[in-house]
């Protein structure tokens, strides 16, 4: 089950990645340049190229070749998930990408068992190392995986980032340039497993190692030593943690850069030789090797008064004698010191101190590229299969591209020349392949017109007349043979040739883009003008015959199996570089001869290495001189489309009623009838044996935008005959599962209900029965039922509780058996509704509760009217201070208002009313008059309050008279009686004051002489003064509460 799950999700997913081949032209561009409808355009070439770009979609295809430009930036299409996406898919089913040329070589030689080659060109920067190790990785995660197997697939993974190490550095162009030619050989078992693998390299640009152009690097291993090398290892080795210390590590004047981690890679290239099984011994002697060319580099030498030179750094020479296992006596007599043969003897001839600073930089050269010579084969021993059956192998061939630098050397010379063998290689192989496939299908092969570059590759090596063949003779012959002697030979024997020019060959205008040293090829790809200074020097790569003696000497393993009689003694001169690399170049065409092509051109976007940035100028250059035109032209000989006829009927026989959905016939016989319907011309397309060949791109652009159409209205058949189908099925499936379910239902509900039933009788007679004996003591007769009633009447009560504390209407009867429990919840209850309403209370509210207590610990009861006031807030004061004369307040401030109200003032004498202010302050109360203060009645001679217990609201205080001339009691008339006597009793701090009398009051008119007030009840209030001369105060019943 859960193979079968991935497998459908694998499918779905590749469904929903899949760009439909040919769709959504307008946005992307053509995925396929054999499908551009003006091929010849180079305009239309680059419009396309352009607009995938500028989509991030870096890949398309010329047919089965793969155009990639490099983006500078993460795509996130290099996963794990891509790569099952395009595993065992067919080659133009996806969109193009790396992963469907990698995959599509894979299963063609598990199918053919025949051997391939992937060619990976481009100019530095364009994206080469990174093209092969996307292949590598590809390989490494969908090819069988045993314990065994991948131990190989690591080697083969993990010996790039060694070969980087060694032979990548930093150049103008590119952060990470190979500066050497690689072919590695991935074999396979008839399994399809990687069981082995064989690395060729090809011309180390050894100059390097001694010299570097302003803004470049040595080679990667020296910075990674010497910034991620451990203490303990850097003092063995006596180097310091500094690169500006070392001659052969500064020249450039950039050893720190910012896109490299030289500390992080120091540790990728010691795991890596680690996996690959490098002996702790060879590490060792490695890394001394490298060592000792930084302190080669750094030995100084000066002249001696004769004109020799002699050695000035004893401590450098010493650690080249630790690392190296050599003498330091015999060392620095072979660095200061030539042999040469004289007669029968050997003479020992002083250098001069430029002489001696050649013989190192020499010898540096040849440490290094020996050495790394040695890496090659060691990588190749990890990598070897002991297994002697028939394998099949997919070559990766990443080679330098075309180079054209401001100045150009003998190390640009080999590269374009290479790079020429292999562009005449690649029209011949694809030549080649498009007319094998028109005979095979017995399609009639038109001829296609192309630059033929032989002309080129002649100039160069051509026997005795090219210009390597010049340069080894003049490298050869005797005398004083230099650059501008072989200039002048190729002047001699290069004239007239159309694409050789030099300063002296050339007409008016030419020659002043010429120096005089300079010399111009024609190449495929343009025009590069070339400085023979250093042609001979690099091309002879002389070491000194005394100081390789020296080198055999070394106790250091490795350099004495590089230097263990690589020459023969004899006085035959090895071959020049130029020879060598051409004698590889011509071993390398002979392998790929053998094997199937596949084809990867790599471009370089712009100089500036930034993300979505399209240079048309520069990238048009590239598009010339790797002869993506020239491909194109070939695979549109004739037919732009071909397609084998299973697929091709595949796709579209929906297209015609014959073939859909199903064809009985043969495939061919399906697609015939299928174009017949389509209407195609008889020259817009041919029937092969295997395959149509369609000639024009708009006649499958047609195709397929009527499949498009066609697409969706399949789609809303198909949709509605499977909704159809999924409905009925699911409507019998419903229909008998809901016959079931009633069926087992009913059943169910049937013994539910005789179980309630049951259930129910048993209830009611035990409830009956409790009834019955609801008054006897609790027994299990009616408990039950008992419990039901106390339930019964909780949850009643819980609805039915009071709200507040003055609700003492509704608290429900209890049955007998919850008498003494509802007391006890009734007064729980109030006690919490008390609570509740107290903590709800704020500060001000409790105040106005204490004196209203006070008020009703006063008046409840005793008087008639104090009912009403209840309700009625008490305040603060009723006069406010503005309202007091200033006179007045300024005289009774200093004692502090407490209270203030109007009232009704009666005189003494006659009774007549008088509107007056009564303030209470803190030591007495006043009687005001708007400005005039008519009476201070000290709290101490207040000898007490009287009011009556009708409904009226007089009050008398009376005052203690002792003087005649005293004023005497005061019967006032307030309309805040309540408020008012309650304030005096808080301010006086007696409670007592107040005297509620029936009937008739006594008060002093002055000493001596009394008066009377009189009160009693009437129909309505009234105040005068009764014929006995008391004062008559009549007030209204109130009604009853």
């Amino acid at each position: 089950m859960t193979w079968r799950f991935s497998l459908e999700e694998r499918c779905q997913r590749i469904l929903q990645d899949m760009e439909g081949s040919l769709t959504a032209r307008d946005r992307v561009g053509i995925q396929d340049f054999v499908l551009l409808d003006a091929y010849t355009s180079e305009t239309a070439f680059m419009d396309n190229l352009r607009k995938r770009f500028n989509e991030n979609l870096i890949y398309t295809y010329i047919g089965t070749l793969l155009v990639s430009v490099n983006p500078y930036k993460e795509l996130g299409i290099y996963t794990k998930k891509q790569m099952d996406i395009y595993m065992g898919v067919n080659f133009f089913e996806l969109p193009p990408h790396i992963f469907a040329l990698a995959d599509n070589v894979y299963r063609t030689m598990i199918s053919e068992t025949n051997n391939h080659f992937i060619l990976i060109s481009g100019e530095s920067g364009a994206g080469k190392t990174e093209a092969s190790k996307k292949v590598l990785q590809f390989y490494a995660v969908c090819c069988p995986s045993t314990r065994l197997l991948d131990n190989v697939r690591d080697r083969l993974l993990l010996s790039n980032p060694v070969l980087e190490a060694f032979g990548n550095a930093k150049t103008l162009k590119n952060d990470n340039s190979s500066r050497f030619g690689k072919y590695m050989d991935i074999q396979f078992d008839h399994q399809g497993a990687a069981v082995g693998g064989h690395i060729l390299s090809y011309l180390l640009e050894k100059s390097r190692v001694v010299h570097q152009n302003h803004g470049e690097r040595n080679f990667h291993i020296f910075y990674q030593l010497v910034e991620g090398g451990e203490d303990e290892l850097l003092r063995w080795l006596g180097l310091e943690r500094n690169c500006q210390k070392y001659r052969y590590l500064i020249q450039g004047e950039c050893a720190k850069v910012s896109s490299i981690n030289d500390k992080s890679d120091w540790k990728t290239v010691q795991k890596a030789l680690t996996i690959i099984e490098f002996s702790e011994k060879d590490i060792e002697h490695l890394f001394a090797i490298i060592a000792s060319v930084l302190h080669l580099g750094n030995v100084h030498f000066e002249a001696s008064a004769h004109g020799y030179a002699t050695l000035n750094s004893s401590a450098e020479v010493h650690w080249l004698s630790k690392l190296l296992g050599i003498p330091s006596n015999i060392l620095q007599e072979g660095l200061t010191h030539r042999k040469i043969e004289a007669k029968a003897e050997e003479v020992l001839s002083p250098f001069t101190a430029e002489h001696a600073k050649y013989a190192r930089d020499a010898l540096a050269k040849a440490i290094y590229g020996r050495t790394f010579t040695w890496l090659v084969n060691k990588i190749n021993e990890s990598l070897v299969n002991k297994d002697s059956t028939r394998k099949t192998v997919i070559g990766l061939l990443d080679i330098y591209g075309f180079e054209v630098f401001d100045v150009n050397s003998f190390e640009q010379f080999c590269i374009n020349f290479c790079n020429e063998k292999l562009q005449q290689l690649f029209i011949q192989l694809t030549l080649k392949s498009e007319q094998e496939e028109y005979e095979m299908e017995g399609i009639e092969w038109e001829p296609v017109p192309y630059f033929n570059n032989k002309i080129i590759c002649d100039l160069v090596e051509e026997k005795h007349r090219g210009i390597i063949s010049i340069l080894d003779e003049e490298c050869l012959r005797p005398g004083e043979a230099t650059d501008f002697t072989f200039l002048e030979k190729l002047e001699e024997k290069m004239c007239g040739h159309p694409h050789f020019v030099t300063h002296k060959l050339a007409d008016q205008k030419t020659r002043k883009t010429l120096e005089r040293g300079d010399f111009r090829l024609l190449h495929y790809a343009g025009e590069v003008t070339y400085s023979v200074v250093g042609f001979i020097d690099k091309n002879n790569d002389l070491l000194y015959r005394n100081i390789k003696e020296v080198m055999r000497q070394s106790k250091n393993s490795i350099i004495q199996h590089c230097f263990h009689t690589i020459e023969p003694d004899g006085k035959k001169r090895p071959e020049t570089v130029a020879t060598q690399f051409k004698s590889s170049l011509a071993g390398l065409t002979e392998i790929l001869m053998t094997k199937d092509p596949w084809y990867v051109r790599c471009l370089k976007p712009n100089h500036c290495k930034q993300p979505d940035r399209f240079d048309d100028v520069m990238v048009r250059h590239q598009v010339k001189y790797l002869g993506l035109m020239e491909h194109l032209r070939v695979r549109r000989a004739g037919f732009a489309y071909r397609r084998r006829y299973e697929i091709f009927l595949k796709r579209y026989k929906a297209l015609c009623p014959d073939t859909w959905p199903h064809w009985k016939g043969t495939p061919a016989e399906g697609v015939q009838r299928l174009i017949k319907h389509l209407g195609y011309k008889p020259d817009e397309y041919k029937m092969g044996r295997t395959k149509i060949f369609i000639r024009h791109p708009r006649t499958l652009f047609a195709t397929e935008d009527a499949f498009e159409i066609c697409k969706h209205e399949l789609a809303t058949r198909i949709q509605a005959k499977y909704k159809g189908y999924r409905v009925k099925g699911e409507y019998q499936r419903q229909r008998e599962a809901a016959t079931k379910i009633e069926t087992c239902w009913r059943g169910l509900q049937a013994r539910r209900e005789r179980e309630r039933r049951a259930w129910a009788v048993k209830v009611i007679k035990k409830f009956i029965k409790g009834f019955m004996n609801r008054n006897q003591p609790v027994s299990m007769d009616n408990s039950d039922y008992l419990a039901f009633v106390r339930q019964s009447y909780l949850t009643r009560l819980k609805d039915n509780l009071p709200k507040s504390v003055l609700d003492k209407t509704i608290w429900l009867t209890p049955p007998p058996i919850m008498q003494e429990a509802s007391v006890l919840l009734r007064k729980l209850h109030t006690r919490l509704l008390v609570r509740k309403y107290v903590r709800g209370i704020s500060a001000q509210q409790k105040v106005q509760l204490q004196i209203k207590a006070l008020t009703s610990d006063i008046f409840k009861g005793r008087k008639e009217n104090y009912p009403q006031s209840v309700c009625q807030p008490f305040a603060d004061t009723r006069i406010s201070e503005q309202d007091i004369n200033i006179k007045v307040l300024q005289l009774i401030c200093p004692e502090g208002i407490k209270y203030s109200v109007p009232v009704i003032k009666y005189d003494r004498n006659g009774f007549r009313p008088r509107f007056r202010q009564l303030i209470f302050t803190q030591a007495a109360a006043y009687l005001v008059e708007e400005a005039k203060i008519k009476q201070r009645v000290n709290y101490s001679s207040l000898k007490g309050v009287s009011v009556s217990d009708l409904s009226d609201n007089f009050l008398i205080l009376h005052v203690t008279c002792d003087d005649t001339k005293q004023k005497g009691d005061l019967v006032l008339q307030c309309s805040y009686l309540f408020e008012a006597l309650t304030k005096i009793c808080v301010v006086t701090k007696n409670h007592k004051l107040i005297k509620i009398v029936q009937g008739s009051v006594r008060f002093d008119i002055q000493p001596g002489k009394e008066g009377f007030v009189d009160f009693k009840s009437s129909s309505e209030s009234m105040v005068y003064r009764a014929k006995n001369g008391h004062l008559m105060v009549e007030s209204a019943r109130t009604k009853s509460r």
